[in-house]
């Protein structure tokens, strides 16, 4: 070991000391960055469900997420009893994760940069080095440059101002990458090997925040094997790389999921075959493994192998980590208000840590889109508990297809209709043809990796055209609006970096590669794994719901590294111009910050989230709509998750009974269905667990029975819980199953006690029916519409019954009709609407109801202010409200009261002005109105502002090289325009009628042939 005097140490101290001040400083800047542009309450997408599982520590969806739900209970604890200050303080912990990424990143950048300046390349102990003042300056400045890039870029942005595990995941593979380098450093000490120990348990923690780490090992593996061999070889990197993705591989197979499963053939085994109590399987199983790790330890020890002593002592650790994962089969037993698949028992968590109920996706080798199935084989089995033994529920089908319709990395997989129309847009495919692998290899580099990888990619580092879905690059010679619609030009998602970050990723990488092949070996496969190979292993389908790129932050971390050695590639490009190093290394940090600089100005306004209340607003409004003890049926994701967040942090409703729709599909959820949740009492459901157990009436099938001209529901229930023979049909495999024998439906209603619920409005007690009548106009009956059927026939018209406006129309199984429209939703009343039409509008308007929910319970915090950005997702639920407020209006207006038609479209446009929620599709409903009370001239700016939108908007798709990829957008501007020749017609406007028309013939898409 080398000797230093006292200055020496002084010395370097100092630059210690810099390293540590100028790091934290950037952390603060990061940290205020995200507190100020943080939002308020709990985001659309996941984000309330999170919210709420970390505040009660609840069970989300599968695989969960505990170590960041932990994190988030003790942070919400920091509310002190105010509810309304916990989706603030769980985003906050989003936030301090991000801004540590930011930190960690920092000093990575400069334990990296220092190699380079001291002209020490490779694996070293290099603490002793001490750099001169411009060197210092060169290090600390490649290091701000590359962590505040980081900070500022759009996906990590992105992540850091909302509750989701992402920024969390960003911090786990910051710290191993930062412990590794620290590692490195101390290879040659005794105790080195704590660091590798450290690493396995952040990665163990992380398994517990998202997956994602795991990709960061291969890097891992690298760095250990050139830190010790001396002499490194082509043979020996490849080597490492396999041992490093089986290591990858034994954890997110052997382990994650593996010794669950392991533990529970041991728990049927023993409880089913020997006779042991439920539970002993486990325990028997946790015995013989702690037995076989304490074997292991000892041989080491006798061995003196050091090597398997630390491997064991990294998997113990890793283990630790991953036990944050009890927290899911302990809550889960005690039945928690959510509890998503129910995992309470180690069968049902394996199922849950496998994500059983996604389904999976060919990867390596599997069908093409058109490959028809040639059998069904019965796979894994499922158990249940029943009486003392556990007993298979069912068999998992697996589908088998001919050898010769399979191909290696399916890309092109999808039999869903809609995908294969979007494979189309990216392949040029037949009907009937069997893709080449060629076609296959193509929708892979052109949509998976470029369009859904390398577009967001260069989102962060050259720019972004707008919020709008499938937005492109904007590109430095983009910079011009002309000819842009509004929605694009306007957007304040449109953020041109005229490629700087690029470029000075490109300089940095050059430089590297060009000075230190070793780590930018290192740093090019954290690039590409946390990149491209997800890419592979996602095997994303042709359209998404939403945009996806806040699943590559790990890359755009690595390329960070590169942007901020970009500043010592600058300048060392100087060089022959400054030989002063102070001068030459001052004006190369300050061009470098011209990089996390334009990032911070362009994107601010929207990234900035502070003020914004739409999405718990939204939800509050929805349950605000329904009557006392109310059961809702909804949507999933931004149609429910909002909703959860409102009942389970802020109590709101709680009387309220959600239903996700899709979640009827499952047995676990209709089980706690049927269980009290606060104020809500058990759901009206007569079924019984055996008839719709998994496999159990998945789906009735419409067998028609032409003796059968229409079905009592209450009788057609009956016949389902009894499992009759009558509605019993054999499927082509010898099984049966329930069908239905025609589609016309009546529920007899008792008109008497209807009457004394008073659940009539006076106005409507004339359209009281004795009968429901209703054709289910469906080929199957799935399970959640089964569960629909049995609480209609059941309930008896005790509780009120809800659909969600925003649910398909399909799950409404043709009862509009019978919908009565009271604010956000439509209550199922035994009162036919005379005025009905099935093209027409849906839901008898109650109006002084409706009235009374929208024009005073409702909120609409900030949605009249201009200067708040309202993307994409945000600006759906106003469309909504626009849409109820013009029906209420059009009522008000039907019934002659247009002092209260126009109270109702002049609060509409106070607090949804055109300025801050641009009119949408819905808007022109409002001129009607508008006219009849004597706005004409306002009826008029609308009709005229949407049609020149939806012209400029039509005109530039149709000349877009990507037009195919904003079908949406387009569909959205033709039904604009149908909306104002609609308007225009009912108020005899024909000249601006007659623009409208002559618009959609334009460019209504014709049709083909």
């Amino acid at each position: 070991m080398p000797t230093f005097d006292s200055s020496e140490k002084a010395f370097m101290q100092g630059y210690h000391r810099l390293n540590n001040l100028v790091g934290w400083l950037v952390f603060a800047i990061a940290t205020v960055t995200y507190l100020l542009t943080l939002e308020p309450t709990a985001s659309f997408w996941d984000c309330g469900e999170f919210i709420a599982c970390s505040y009660k520590l609840l069970v989300p969806h599968p695989p969960g997420a505990p170590t960041f739900l932990l994190l988030g209970r003790i942070f919400s604890l920091f509310s002190f009893g105010d509810v309304t200050k916990v989706s603030v303080l769980v985003n906050t912990l989003s936030a301090l994760s991000s801004s540590f990424t930011v930190l960690f990143l920092f000093w990575t950048i400069t334990i990296l940069a220092k190699k380079l300046v001291l002209g020490r390349p490779g694996m070293h102990d290099d603490r002793g080095l001490e750099p001169s003042s411009g060197q210092t300056l060169l290090i600390l400045g490649s290091g701000v440059v590359g962590a505040l890039a980081l900070a500022f870029s759009d996906s990590f942005w992105f992540n850091a101002v909302e509750a989701e595990v992402y920024a969390m995941s960003s911090l786990c593979t910051a710290v191993v990458v930062w412990l590794m380098l620290k590692w490195e450093n101390r290879a040659h000490e005794a105790d080195s090997d704590k660091w590798l120990i450290l690493i396995a348990y952040v990665m163990g923690l992380s398994i517990g925040v998202h997956l994602l780490n795991l990709l960061a090992i291969p890097a891992l593996g690298l760095i250990y094997y050139f830190r010790r061999t001396e002499r490194y070889t082509t043979a020996g990197v490849i080597i490492t790389l396999v041992v490093s993705s089986i290591i990858v591989g034994l954890i997110l197979v052997g382990i994650i999921p593996g010794l669950p499963t392991l533990a529970g053939s041991f728990e049927v085994f023993f409880v089913n075959t020997v006779g042991l109590p439920f539970n002993w399987g486990v325990i028997i199983f946790l015995l013989l493994f702690v037995g076989l790790l304490w074997f292991g330890f000892r041989y080491s020890f006798q061995r003196k192998n050091h090597i398997l002593n630390t491997a064991l002592l990294s998997l113990v650790f890793i283990l630790i980590g991953y036990t944050s994962y009890l927290i899911i089969p302990i809550r889960s037993s005690f039945l928690p208000t959510i509890n998503e698949n129910e995992p309470k028992d180690v069968l049902s968590f394996v199922s849950y840590l496998k994500r059983e109920q996604y389904g999976d996706r060919p990867l390596l080798y599997g069908p093409q889109f058109n490959a028809q199935p040639i059998d069904q084989k019965e796979g894994a089995p499922r158990y249940v508990r029943r009486g003392d033994k556990y007993v298979v529920a069912e068999h998992r089908l697996e589908t088998i297809y001919d050898d010769a319709e399979k191909m290696l990395l399916p890309r092109l997989y999808s039999s869903d209709p809609n995908h294969i129309n979007q494979y189309k847009k990216w392949v040029d495919i037949r009907e009937g043809t069997r893709p080449s692998m060629g076609q296959n290899l193509s929708f892979l580099f052109r949509y998976q990796m470029g369009h859904m990888y390398w577009r967001y990619f260069l989102w962060n580092f050259v720019g972004r055209e707008s919020d709008v879905q499938q937005a492109g690059v904007l590109w430095p010679t983009d910079a011009g609006k002309n000819g842009l619609p509004e929605r694009i030009g306007d957007s304040a998602a449109r953020n041109n970096f005229f490629a700087i970050p690029l470029i000075f990723g490109l300089i940095g990488l050059f430089f590297h590669v060009r000075r230190d092949g070793k780590n930018a070996l290192i740093v090019g496969l954290l690039f590409l794994f946390t990149g491209l190979a997800i890419v592979l292993y996602l095997n994303q389908p042709p359209i998404e719901p939403r945009e996806r790129d806040y699943t590559f932050t790990g890359a755009t971390y690595a390329f960070a590294i590169w942007i901020g050695l970009g500043v010592l590639g600058l300048a060392d490009l100087l060089r022959p111009v400054l030989k002063a190093d102070g001068l030459r290394a001052g004006i190369a940090v300050a061009l470098g910050l011209l990089a996390p600089g334009i990032m911070a100005a362009e994107g601010w306004d929207d990234h900035d989230r502070s003020d914004r209340y739409n999405s718990v607003d939204s939800a509050k409004n929805l349950l605000n709509s329904l009557a006392p003890n109310a059961i809702l049926f909804t949507n999933g994701d931004n149609d429910t998750f909002p909703l959860w967040y409102a009942q389970e942090v802020e109590g709101v409703r709680t009387d309220v009974r959600v239903a996700v729709l899709s979640y009827l599909n499952t047995d676990w959820y209709i089980d706690q269905m049927k269980r009290r949740s606060y104020e809500s009492q058990p759901l009206p459901i007569s079924m019984e667990n055996k008839d719709y157990v998994q496999g159990t009436n998945d789906y009735l099938p419409f067998v028609e029975n032409p003796s059968v001209s229409e079905v009592n529901l209450r009788e057609f229930m009956q016949l389902v819980t009894q499992n009759s023979p009558l509605l019993q049909v054999r499927t082509q495999s010898g099984h049966s199953l329930l069908s239905f024998p025609t589609r016309k439906f009546f529920l007899p209603i008792d008109t008497a006690a209807v009457s004394k619920l008073n659940i009539i409005p006076k106005d409507r007690r004339s359209q009281l029916v004795s009968r429901m009548e209703w054709d289910m106009g469906r080929s199957a009956i799935e399970k959640k519409n089964l569960v629909i059927l049995d609480m209609l026939a059941t309930n008896n018209w005790k509780r009120p019954i809800y659909f969600s406006s925003t649910v398909n129309t399909q799950d409404f199984m043709s009862l509009q009709p019978y919908f009565q429209l009271e604010g956000l939703a439509y209550r199922i009343l035994p009162a036919r609407d005379p005025n009905y039409q099935p093209q027409g509008d849906e839901g008898f308007v109650a109006k002084d109801l409706m009235y009374e929910n929208m024009m005073r319970k409702f909120a609409f915090r900030n949605l009249d202010r201009a200067d708040i950005f309202y993307d994409e997702n945000q600006l759906r639920f106003p469309a909504n409200y626009r849409d109820k407020f013009a029906r209420l209006a059009q009522s008000y207006v039907d019934a002659g009261d247009l002092k209260r038609a126009k109270e109702v479209v002049d609060y509409t446009l106070k607090v949804m002005p055109d300025k801050a929620i641009p009119y949408d599709y819905y808007t022109p409903q409002l001129v009607e109105p508008l006219v009849k009370v004597g706005e004409t001239q306002k009826a008029n700016d609308i009709m005229d502002t949407m049609t020149n939108r939806a012209q400029q908007a039509l005109a530039y798709y149709s000349t877009s090289p990507n037009s195919g990829l904003f079908d949406l957008e387009v569909q959205l501007q033709l039904l604009t325009l149908q909306s104002v020749y609609r308007a225009a017609e009912k108020i005899g406007d024909r000249p601006r009628a007659t623009r409208a028309l002559q618009l959609l013939q334009q460019y209504y898409p014709q049709p083909q042939g």
